[in-house]
């Protein structure tokens, strides 16, 4: 044996002792790496999260939409009650009950349990504005309303 000193035929340019750290491959079997273009990457991360957002907010204006239709519904049968109970009765009225809201020919308003097909030939009242039913927290829900019935 000779004592000569080992040459590596590799070039010590070529050869790394981290391979994970290199920006490409480091053997002939390695997987291609290929650098990011990452404005690409961010355009669409960012596209992503406007899209997101976008069908986040949609869903919760969808929401206020709902809730302002349910306070607007819950005003109209705090402003009917009013008229309601402002009106002639002479009954206590049942919770669950429907009964007939009519306008008097001179303008005062009756609340009746008998319905407008049931008066037989001789109508009393100017109209029927409304078919109402008396809910749990004493409100009242309108069924039918003539066109011109709003709460006063």
């Amino acid at each position: 044996m000779t004592n000569e000193p080992f040459e590596n035929p590799i070039s010590v340019d070529k050869t790394t002792d981290r391979p994970g750290l290199l920006e490409y491959a480091h053997s002939v079997g390695g997987a291609l790496i290929k650098p990011e273009d990452k404005g690409k990457i961010k355009g669409r991360a960012v596209s992503a999260m406007r899209e997101q957002t976008d069908l986040q907010l949609a869903q919760l204006y969808r929401q206020m939409q709902l809730l302002a239709e349910q306070a607007t519904a819950i005003r109209n049968r705090v402003e009917v009650s009013e008229r309601i109970y402002r009106a002639q009765m002479g009954f206590e009225p049942i919770v669950g009950h429907t009964y007939f809201f009519y306008e008097r020919k001179d303008g005062t308003d009756v609340l009746s349990m008998i319905a407008p097909t049931e008066w037989g030939r001789v109508f009393p009242f100017r109209r029927c504005v409304a078919t109402v039913k008396m809910m749990a927290d004493h409100t009242w829900d309108v069924f039918y309303h003539d066109s011109e019935f709003s709460a006063e």
